[in-house]
C-alpha cells in the first residue's frame, strides 16, 4: 500500500513538473517536517523561488482554472457586480501601493486592478465571465493593510452560491439576451451556469464570518453518481441523495491561514487530508462545489502542473504578519513575555511546537527592542498531531461525508486520501495574535477568553472589521473588545456570535490544559497576561 502510494505520488509529481530538476515534495502520510518547516517546498533556486512565488500570488488573486464550473457572463451583469456588492461579499480592495515584505501583493500585469481582490475575470469561447479566487476567503484587512494568505474574517462567497442556486432556475437565456443585449457567447456561459449549478449543493453559514465549503462539496457530491460523474442527464441532479449528517447539522469553520501549511504534513483544521498535495486537492474540491465536469478538470490539471507549483510555492512561503508591524515593540513587556515563554514551553509546546526567541541569544543586550522580539527559529512537531481537547465536534463529524472523495478516480490518481479524525490539529502559533477570533468556529473572541475556563467564557459577542487598532482591537486581551468597549456600530451589525447554537460551542482546552488534576485553574491573571505577551511576539 505504502509503496504503491509512493510510486503514484512520484509519477504524478514528475508528470506535473515543468522541469525534471525540480525537487518534488513528499505529500505522503507521515512526511517528516524539517526544522523551520518547508517554506521553499520545491527547493527552488533563489531566482526561481521569487519568480514562482510572485506568479502564485497572482494566481491566488485571479483564479487560474479556466474550465471552472460556474462562470456567469460579466459584461451583461457589470452594472450589478458593483464595488459595493463585492464589498458586501467580503472582498477586500487591492493595496493602494504594493507593500513590501510579507504584505507584498503583486498586481496582475503590474497594474492595480480597479475591482476588488478575489474577483476573477476569465475569457472563454469569445465571452468574459466572472468567478471568485482563493483571495476571496484567504485575504483580510488588518488595520488598513490587505494581507494575502490571512483568514477573511467575514467571507461571503457562500452567499453568492446560495443566491445563484435560488435565481438560476428562473433565468430564461432568451429573455436574458433580449433585455441585456448579451452576445451568443455570453448566453452560452449563462446556459452552462444553469446546467452546472444543478450539481451544486449549498448551505448557508451559521453566522456571517464562517464558511460552509465542506458542506458545499459534500452536498454537491450528492448531486452526482458514485464517481462524481458530471453528465447532466442523471436523475440524482434533480433528486439528490440525502447526506444524513450535513443535510441536518452544521460543519462550519473559518478559512485557514496559509502561513501554517509549511509546518504540516496533514491538512485542514482536523488533519483529515492525510495524503496528497493540499492545493491540488483544494482545486478539485472547489470545482466539485462549482459543478464542474471532473474529466475536463482532470485534463486541465494534467496540462497545468506549473500553475499548481506556482500556487503551492506562494502558499507555503506565506509569512505571518508581526505584531510589531502595527504596534511599537516597546508595547511588549519583555520580562512578562519571557515569563510567558517559560509557561508556554512547560505546558503548550508539546502540542503547538517550540519557538526560539532572539532575546535568548548571547548578544541579546545589544539588540534593539524590535530585534529582541524576533522569532529566530520555529521547530514544528515532526508529524502533525490530531488532539481532542473538547472543542466543538460538528466540523470534524461532518468530515466523514467527504471520505467519499477517496472513491473518485481523480483522487486515487493523485494520491489524495481523506480520513475523518477524532479531534483537531493544534496549530502552530506563528502569527496567532492576528488570528482572532479563535477556535475553528470563531466561538472565542480573544486570547483572554481562550485562557479562560470554558464555562466562564463569553456566551455571545459582536464582531467587526479591524480598521482602528485602538477601537476595534483589545491589545491587552488580543482580540475583539467586549462589553462597554464594543464599538456601537458593531451592535447594529449582523456579525453576532452566539455560542449556544449547535456547532458554535466555545468549550474546550479545560482538562489538563487550563485546569490541573484537582480541577483548579492552572494560570493566575499574571500568568495569562505573560502568555498573551509571549504569543504576541510569535
Amino acid at each position: 500500500m505504502l509503496i504503491t502510494l509512493l510510486l503514484t505520488t512520484l509519477s504524478i509529481a514528475f508528470a506535473q513538473s515543468p522541469s525534471s530538476s525540480v525537487v518534488m515534495p513528499d505529500w505522503s502520510e507521515g512526511a517528516v517536517i524539517p526544522a523551520g518547516g518547508r517554506p521553499n517546498i520545491y527547493q527552488w533556486s533563489s531566482e526561481d523561488f521569487f519568480t514562482y512565488q510572485k506568479a502564485g500570488k497572482i494566481h491566488a488573486q485571479v483564479y487560474p482554472v479556466t474550465v471552472t464550473g460556474l462562470l456567469p457572463p460579466y459584461e451583461p451583469l457589470k452594472k450589478i457586480v458593483t464595488d459595493s456588492l463585492l464589498a458586501k461579499l467580503g472582498l477586500h480592495p487591492y493595496p493602494a501601493v504594493s507593500d513590501q515584505g510579507v504584505y507584498q501583493v503583486p498586481y496582475p500585469g503590474d497594474v492595480r486592478p480597479q475591482t476588488r481582490m478575489g474577483l476573477s475575470l476569465i475569457e472563454r469561447d469569445g465571452a468574459r465571465g466572472f468567478t471568485f479566487s482563493c483571495a476571496a476567503c484567504h485575504s483580510a484587512n488588518l488595520f488598513g493593510k490587505t494581507v494575502l494568505g490571512m483568514t477573511n474574517r467575514f467571507p461571503r462567497a457562500n452567499d453568492f452560491f446560495v443566491k445563484a442556486k435560488e435565481v438560476s432556475p428562473i433565468i430564461d437565456p432568451w429573455l436574458f439576451q433580449k433585455t441585456t443585449g448579451a452576445t451568443d457567447a455570453e448566453v452560452e456561459l449563462l446556459s452552462e451556469m444553469k446546467q452546472n449549478i444543478r450539481r451544486v449543493g449549498v448551505k448557508e453559514p451559521l453566522v456571517l464570518g464562517l464558511d460552509t465549503s465542506l458542506a458545499q462539496v459534500a452536498l454537491s457530491l450528492d448531486h452526482r453518481n458514485a464517481d462524481a460523474e458530471a453528465t447532466p442527464s442523471h436523475w440524482y441532479e434533480f433528486f439528490p441523495r440525502d447526506d444524513k449528517f450535513l443535510s441536518h447539522h452544521p460543519a462550519d469553520s473559518k478559512p485557514a491561514v496559509w502561513w501554517n501549511l509549511k509546518y504540516k504534513d496533514r491538512w485542514l483544521s482536523d488533519g483529515s487530508v492525510i495524503s496528497g498535495n493540499p492545493i491540488f486537492t483544494n482545486i478539485i474540491w472547489n470545482e466539485i462545489g462549482r459543478g464542474a465536469d471532473l474529466t475536463t478538470l482532470e485534463s486541465w490539471l494534467a496540462d497545468n502542473g506549473k500553475i499548481i507549483q506556482e500556487l503551492v510555492t506562494a502558499v507555503f512561503s506565506s509569512e505571518a504578519p508581526r505584531f510589531t508591524d502595527f504596534f511599537p515593540a516597546e508595547q511588549i513587556d519583555l520580562p512578562s513575555a519571557q515569563k510567558g515563554e517559560k509557561l508556554f514551553n512547560q505546558n503548550c509546546a508539546h502540542c503547538h511546537g517550540v519557538y526560539e526567541k532572539a532575546w535568548s541569544l548571547p548578544n541579546a543586550d545589544q539588540l534593539s527592542a524590535q530585534q529582541k522580539l524576533e522569532t529566530t527559529l520555529v521547530r514544528p512537531l515532526t508529524h502533525t498531531p490530531v488532539v481532542d481537547v473538547g472543542t466543538d465536534p460538528f466540523r470534524r463529524w461532518g468530515m466523514k461525508s467527504l471520505e467519499r472523495l477517496n472513491d473518485l478516480s481523480i483522487s486515487q490518481k493523485n494520491g489524495i486520501v481523506i480520513k475523518a479524525q477524532s479531534g483537531y490539529v493544534p496549530p502552530p502559533l506563528v502569527g496567532a495574535w492576528a488570528r482572532w477570533p479563535y477556535f475553528h468556529n470563531n466561538s472565542v473572541p480573544s486570547l483572554c477568553a481562550v485562557l479562560t475556563v470554558g464555562n466562564k467564557r463569553p456566551v455571545a459577542y459582536y464582531a467587526g472589521e479591524a480598521n482602528d487598532p485602538k477601537k476595534d482591537f483589545d491589545a491587552a486581551c488580543n482580540g475583539y473588545p467586549l462589553g462597554a468597549k464594543t464599538p456601537m456600530a458593531w451592535r447594529k451589525s449582523e456579525f453576532y456570535y452566539d455560542t449556544r447554537r449547535e456547532g458554535m460551542s466555545n468549550q474546550g482546552h479545560d482538562q489538563k490544559i487550563l485546569l490541573d488534576s484537582s480541577g483548579r485553574e492552572r494560570y493566575s491573571p499574571d500568568d495569562k497576561k505573560a502568555l498573551i505577551q509571549f504569543l504576541q511576539t510569535l
